[in-house]
């Protein structure tokens, strides 16, 4: 038009910004006549994609709040009517009925709402709740070490931190001795750093505001005597989330949760991984209509088929609980398996466990197992609020090598990014969970983390045999080769100290990105060994997020 002065431009290309949806048009012009050429339009749509990357991301709020007034409009029998009977699918096998709640990540209706109480509580009421909670928080450590031994003084670390800092003590003592009712003076102070943490710039800091109201909701139960079901309304029942950390998962185990429904997710995500090595049945639906049950809705879940029952009629109860208790009795019946394995044509093949967690090593050797053909290093990185120690990696790999004496086990380098999010580092990782600073370029971005890390294998592995090192999502001979270094330059660090370790593992990676295809000799030259990661590969390959649900169809193996 004349107006926005169009008359001058002869060429004009257009390409489209779309993400699932039309979020809009990316357009250029040039005065020239013909002046666009194919490589012009590669090159705009490759634009277009990344575009349309940042415009969802800044919509998602615009979204969430849409879809949140959409469902708040819904009443209590439209949302019956449409959950009746729910088909998702199946992340963690089991059976599960009972009273549902909806998760929340606060306890922050516990710590905020106004006190108001005939009940007297005295100085010596608040020690004794201060030393309940202690003791709670040790009985939930020691429990959870028994399901998975990762998890060990990991998960409440930072309540712990709290409970034992003199300042915080300090202050609510303070409050109480200068007249403020116990409860008040818990509120009044919990209130004052969660403000502080709340306003910080750091995510690490706001991070602790989840732990200091849960720890404060936990001093306010054993100091007034709530019932656990006012502040565990997970205990013994079905939780519905829209997301999990692995973190939560664990909290939530430590409470005997019954079941869990996401309606969001994949079922190949760690969250689900952990989920069955917890033997938590788990249901992935893509129904958020689901986050607005009422408190305490009976559901029953068939996590085996993926189906969940909203107010589930009587007979069909009675048949499942029948079910689960003929499975129950029928006495558990393993495969005899021999030592050794060949194919039909008497071909000898050694076949090696992939294994998450230290908990599945009594599968592997019940399995006969010749060894680990990998052992996957993330979990005790995301189910805390700050990075383990060389010390605590060290006795979780001694643990690894001492029950599996004299095979071959691999283990692979922190893989930190996908859907494998710590809940420490989010900033420290980027916004692109898959094609940013993940993985081995995590660790050698951060190589004080990825030295600590080789250290403890390393020590860990000092008397033992074959030990293997693997690093995933290489994608450069430059950079094997300057993670390769870092092995090397620890063994040498341990040898100046005298320190006992394994002096030479074999040192191999990953294939997981289409891009190292071209350079495959190189690389079969400089490692000692390469595994092929299809999960990620075939994810680049294909172009596909295998997490997410909306293109679940896509993912091919």
């Amino acid at each position: 038009s004349e107006e926005a002065g169009d008359e001058r431009f002869e060429s004009f290309l257009a390409v489209p910004v779309q993400r699932g949806r039309q979020l809009g048009v990316l357009v250029v012009q040039h005065e020239k006549r013909d002046y666009f050429s194919q490589i012009d339009v590669v090159v705009l749509r490759a634009l277009s994609s990344q575009i349309a990357g940042v415009f969802e991301k800044a919509l998602l709020p615009q979204d969430a709040h849409k879809t949140g007034a959409k469902l708040a409009k819904l009443s209590d029998a439209d949302i019956f009517k449409s959950l009746q009977v729910v088909k998702g699918e199946s992340a963690s096998g089991g059976y599960a009925f009972g009273a549902a709640t909806v998760f929340k990540r606060s306890h922050n209706l516990l710590i905020t709402e106004e006190f108001d109480s005939d009940d007297a509580y005295s100085l010596e009421d608040f020690y004794k709740a201060v030393q309940k909670t202690s003791d709670q928080l040790i009985g939930f450590q020691n429990q959870l070490a028994d399901q998975l031994l990762e998890s060990a003084s990991l998960v409440f670390d930072a309540h712990f931190m709290i409970l034992k800092d003199a300042k915080f003590i300090n202050k609510i003592v303070r409050r109480i001795t200068e007249g403020t009712p116990p409860p008040k003076a818990v509120i009044d102070v919990a209130g004052h750093y969660i403000e502080i943490f709340s306003s910080s710039s750091n995510e690490y800091i706001q991070e602790k505001v989840m732990d200091m109201e849960d720890l404060a909701a936990r001093l306010l139960r054993n100091l007034c005597n709530w019932s656990s079901e006012e502040l565990e309304l997970s205990k013994s029942r079905i939780v519905i989330a829209r997301d999990l950390y692995p973190s939560e998962i664990l909290k939530l185990a430590s409470e005997d949760v019954m079941g869990i429904i996401l309606v969001r997710g994949g079922v190949m995500s760690h969250v689900s991984i952990l989920s069955r090595s917890l033997k938590i049945p788990m249901v992935i639906a893509d129904q958020p209509e689901m986050l607005c049950l009422p408190e305490a809705t009976p559901v029953l879940m068939d996590a085996d088929k993926g189906n969940i029952y909203v107010y589930p009629k009587e007979q069909l109860i009675r048949e499942f609980k029948e079910r689960k208790k003929t499975q129950e009795d029928l006495p558990p019946v393993l495969p005899e398996m021999s030592p050794t394995t060949l194919t039909r044509d008497g071909i000898r093949v050694h076949l090696l466990a992939n294994i998450n967690l230290l908990s599945e090593l009594a599968i592997s050797r019940n399995l006969k197992a010749e060894g680990i053909g990998l052992y996957r290093t993330e979990f005790p990185f995301l189910i805390r609020s700050k990075f383990p120690s060389e010390a605590e990696q060290y006795l979780i790999y001694r643990r690894l090598f001492d029950e599996m004496p004299s095979q071959e086990i691999t283990i692979r380098t922190l893989d930190l990014g996908g859907d494998k999010m710590p809940v420490c580092s989010n900033s420290a990782l980027g916004e692109d969970l898959e094609l940013g600073l993940r993985s081995i370029r995590f660790s050698l971005k951060h190589r004080d983390i990825f030295e600590q890390q080789i250290r403890a294998i390393l020590r860990a592995a000092s008397e033992i045999g074959p030990v293997r090192i693997m690093f995933p999502m290489i994608s450069s001979l430059d950079e094997f080769q300057e993670a390769k270094q870092v092995v090397l330059d620890c063994i040498a660090y341990l040898k100046q100290k005298d320190l006992p370790h394994h002096p030479g593992p074999a040192i191999g990676m990953m294939v997981e990105l289409p891009s190292v295809l071209g350079i495959i000799q190189e690389l079969v030259r400089e490692a000692d060994f390469l595994s092929i990661g299809t999960n990620d590969f075939i994810q680049y390959m294909l172009a596909v997020d295998r997490s997410n649900e909306k293109v679940a169809d896509y993912y091919q193996p």
